[in-house]
Formats: structure tokens, C-alpha cells, sequence
């Protein structure tokens, strides 16, 4: 099995953790273990990269991959419970933690995973291969749960008609494949905006995959979670693909980086309040090379932040 993810926006985002030798430091979408593997060069052997995936096939392959390097240790389980899988390793600060949002390239070639309106598998779409189902979500939501679903996580406009559309063909058998659901969603948008945007079931297909997997629901936690475990002067990474994400992200980062918030009339500052975290300047994207390699890249954003000291309990998640 070859669990590939082709690790985007590489050199960025391993860069901003500054690797030093004898630091922890955690992966917490390891994928492929491509910024495992680059964050574990720069240990020169000292040092520790907890490798976290959600995926049970990625697991598999990342054990075998790191098998014989000390610095990797490989953990199942989600980027949400990075507080809890580093306590089980003993660890309660770390350096640096990178995370790379993305779908892997594994799970959109990987016919059978359900992830690819390209290629005919069953509806699945489960990035840890359990729990609810695309063939779930698409033959057991109502026609109102799919529009506002499909709407407000694809920003397809087009959503009411493909609910529609949806909830039709079901009536009369369930939708069972990729493929199916990718005809039903064709033939619900106007042939001049098939034309445009590449496939038209892109957005319905990123929109139920979010629902299915919990993607936006847990993400603002999952960062507070993130920047939590990092020691001060630790940085936090985030890859993001659509702009959905990169909102929350950016939008969690803004709050770390808050600072005084008494009004702008006072002449000192009476709440006490001071930023938690540093943005690292503005978000970056692949450079014209990368894009010829990695198309899928196209749409990578990367969002960076220092730690400059731990948030009240009661402001966290």
C-alpha cells in the first residue's frame, strides 16, 4: 500500500516550526508522512515527532515508513484530541505542531474510499473509516439539511436544486455510488454553469465529505487545542484548501493575537488584556512551481503563529 499525500507547501511550513534538534514536535495529519519526514531530518536524530492520523490505512503505512527511526512515533486518532494522545505519550508541551487539512492523495485515488466523483465506489467518504457514512448523510438527511449543508459547505449555488434533485432520485432507489450521486448533481445545474469551474459536483462532493467527517464543526476547537500544547515560543502551522477553513483558521488566530480591548478613548489600558500569540505574517501560497507539480495544491493555504503565553482556561474551547 503507497499512502500518498504529496505534502504541500513543504519547505514554508516546516521552515516556520524552526526545527531544533532534542524539541518535540507533532504532525497531526500525517498522511504520507511527508512533513513527518522533513520535521524528523532536522531532529539529526535527537529529538521526538509524534506522527497523528485519523486514517487507519495511513497508520499502517506510517509505522512501516518510520519503523526504524527512533524520532517518529506514529498515533491514531484525531488532531481534536492532541491534548489527550500527548499526555498518553507523557509529553504536555511541544515545540512546534503542524497540520496539514487537506484530503490525501491515497484517499482520492483510492477508488473504493468514496472520495472521488472521477471514479465509480461506493458513497463513503470516511477519512477514519467508521461512523456515518456519504451514502448516510445522502439518503438520510431531508431535503432542507442537504440544501443548507450543501450550500453553506460547498458555497454551491446551485444547492436547493441539487437537494432536490437528491431527495427525487432517492424516492425511487437509494443513491449507492460516486458516481450516481455525481450524475444527479450534473444534471441538477444549468448546462452554461457546467461549463464553468471545473467538475459541477466538486462543491457537493467537498460539502458532504465536510458533514460526514465533522471538518468545520471541530476545527475552531481543534486549533485552540492545537496552540494549547505549545510551549512559549512554539508556532503553530495550518495548511488549509478552501475558504471555508482558512476563515476559521484566520479567524482563530485573530482571537490568540487579540490584545487590549478597553475602548480607544481610555488613555490606559484597564482590562489588562494582552495577546496570547504572534501571526507570522500573511498567509502564504504555493509558488508557480509547486503548482506545476502538485495541482492539487492550487487552492493550499498557509497560516502561521507564535505562542507568547497560555490563554485563560475560560477562554478556551
Amino acid at each position: 500500500m503507497e499512502f500518498e499525500h504529496k505534502s504541500v507547501l513543504l519547505a514554508a511550513s516546516v521552515g516556520a516550526l524552526n526545527v531544533q534538534p532534542g524539541k518535540i514536535y507533532v504532525d497531526c495529519t500525517a498522511g504520507g508522512g511527508g512533513h513527518t519526514q522533513a520535521i524528523s531530518d532536522r531532529l539529526l536524530g535527537s529529538g521526538r515527532v509524534i506522527a497523528i492520523d485519523r486514517d487507519p490505512d495511513a497508520v499502517v503505512y506510517l509505522r512501516e515508513k518510520f519503523k526504524h527511526d527512533p524520532c517518529v512515533t506514529v498515533v491514531q486518532g484525531n488532531y481534536l484530541d492532541v491534548r489527550q494522545i500527548l499526555a498518553a505519550q507523557g509529553i504536555e508541551r511541544v515545540s512546534g505542531v503542524l497540520a496539514d487539512l487537506g484530503v490525501s492523495s491515497f484517499q482520492l485515488d483510492t477508488a473504493e474510499r468514496g472520495f472521488s466523483f472521477h471514479q465509480d465506489a461506493p458513497l463513503d467518504m470516511r477519512m477514519s473509516k467508521s461512523g456515518r457514512s456519504a451514502y448516510d448523510v445522502v439518503n438520510g438527511c431531508t431535503e432542507a439539511e442537504l440544501t443548507r449543508m450543501i450550500f453553506a459547505y460547498g458555497e454551491e449555488k446551485f444547492a436547493k436544486s441539487i437537494a432536490r434533485r437528491i431527495c427525487a432520485a432517492r424516492q425511487i432507489k437509494p443513491v449507492e455510488t460516486t458516481l450516481e450521486l455525481a450524475e444527479i448533481v450534473k444534471a441538477a445545474i444549468p448546462a452554461r454553469a457546467r461549463r464553468e469551474g471545473g467538475h459541477p459536483a466538486r462543491r457537493t462532493f467537498q460539502a458532504i465529505r465536510i458533514e460526514v467527517n465533522g471538518e468545520l464543526e471541530m476545527l475552531p476547537a481543534a486549533v485552540d487545542a492545537m496552540f494549547s500544547v505549545l510551549e512559549i515560543g512554539g508556532v503553530l502551522a495550518v495548511i488549509t484548501f478552501h475558504s471555508l477553513e482558512d476563515r476559521a483558521v484566520k479567524t482563530e488566530f485573530k482571537r490568540f493575537a487579540e490584545g487590549c480591548t478597553c475602548p480607544k478613548d481610555f488613555p490606559v489600558c484597564v482590562c489588562g488584556k494582552t495577546p496570547a500569540g504572534r501571526i507570522l505574517g500573511r498567509a502564504i501560497s504555493p509558488d508557480v512551481l509547486e503548482l506545476e507539480e502538485n495541482p492539487r495544491s492550487r487552492s493550499a493555504r498557509l497560516r502561521c503563529i507564535e505562542k507568547l503565553k497560555d490563554q485563560p482556561k475560560e477562554l478556551r474551547y
